[in-house]
């Protein structure tokens, strides 16, 4: 059972930047409502996605270096990091299936790639 990992301005250009796997980073704080709506949908996902995506919480009050350079300006907002890029994010608190197909798209496009490798 997998849960998300809390990252810090420290810790994330090792966690993220650096990791082999997708990421999905949500950045939140312990007051906003919608982190708080949204953080059961985030657990859920790291379950469900347990070895092909790693999940990461930052709390944007204790670490504002990071939610600067990425110009966080609302929260609760997701990222998803591949090879130390950010590739796409999603604003708010969204139902698990936004998620969830923001993530297939760029699962199911590291497939084709490697389809297209082996031929």
């Amino acid at each position: 059972m997998s849960e998300a990992t809390q990252v810090t301005d420290a810790s994330f250009e090792h966690e993220v930047l650096e990791s082999e796997v997708l990421v999905l980073v949500d950045f939140w704080a312990p007051w906003c409502g919608p982190c708080r709506m949204v953080a059961p949908v985030v657990e859920e996902i790291s379950r469900d996605y347990e070895g092909r995506v790693k999940v990461v919480k930052l709390d944007t009050d204790q670490n504002p270096q990071v939610a600067n350079k990425y110009g966080i300006r609302s929260i609760p907002t997701l990222m998803i990091f591949k090879d130390g890029q950010k590739l796409d994010m999603v604003v708010g608190a969204v139902p698990k299936t936004t998620l969830a197909g923001t993530l297939d798209k760029y699962l199911e496009s590291k497939q084709d790639s490697k389809k297209t490798d082996s031929k």
